[in-house]
């Protein structure tokens, strides 16, 4: 059997279609049989080199989604005319201002819903973001005395729990009440611990995604 000469070409086709279809059908309506049937000339044996799962397909699809992000989070992190403070504060924006974000959940509101992808994408928050985005910049803002911690790591680690799981709307279902009740718990939290990095717009941002979930799932 001949070797595939180009692996990341057959990748990005995989993505390319399981993405149009997910967007088109919705993730939990797509099988891989539709993937395969749309690709034409690729075998379920090839997909699956490549993929373990549909969920490892719909993960990969949504990482690629917000790849655009991690050159302007690069950016933030290595910008030398800010507070480690200010940078945590515009971060918090910059995650919530991607237009991907209400595309995806347009699309694919039920998606977090999903024990293996949510179990995906926690571990990547887990893995990546909180130690290679949010803890260096609780440790620079430290170091210039803009935040007051002596748990860099756990706090990052908290942040991460607190933004993907107990204030994701797609993970619980709440209405706007709750939801301001939520904010504000965490709002003040944060400004106790010196660490006022949860504002209005944040708010207005996280509300406006509910209601986008709640006219997605009708």
């Amino acid at each position: 059997m001949a070797r595939n000469k180009h692996p990341e070409e057959t990748v990005s086709r995989i993505l390319d279609t399981a993405q149009k279809l997910f967007f088109e059908k919705g993730y939990e309506k797509t099988t891989i049989q539709d993937i395969i049937n749309k690709l034409g000339n690729l075998s379920k044996g090839a997909i699956y080199h490549h993929f373990g799962s549909k969920e490892e397909i719909v993960d990969a699809v949504i990482n690629r989604l917000f790849e655009d992000q991690e050159s302007k989070v690069e950016d933030l992190i290595n910008d030398k005319g800010m507070t480690g403070l200010e940078k945590l504060q515009k971060l918090f924006l910059l995650l919530l201002n991607n237009p991907e974000q209400e595309r995806v959940l347009r699309a694919i509101p039920d998606i977090m819903h999903n024990p293996k992808v949510f179990t995906m994408q926690m571990m990547e928050s887990m893995d990546h973001v909180a130690p290679q985005i949010l803890e260096p910049i609780i440790r620079q803002g430290i170091e210039d005395g803009s935040i007051k911690t002596e748990y860099p790591k756990e706090l990052a680690q908290v942040l991460v729990i607190l933004c993907n799981i107990w204030m994701n709307p797609v993970v619980f279902t709440m209405d706007e009440e709750e939801l301001q009740r939520r904010f504000l718990f965490i709002k003040d939290m944060m400004e106790r611990m010196g660490i006022p990095v949860v504002s209005n717009e944040v708010l207005y941002k996280v509300e406006y995604y509910r209601k986008i979930l709640a006219q997605s799932k009708g």
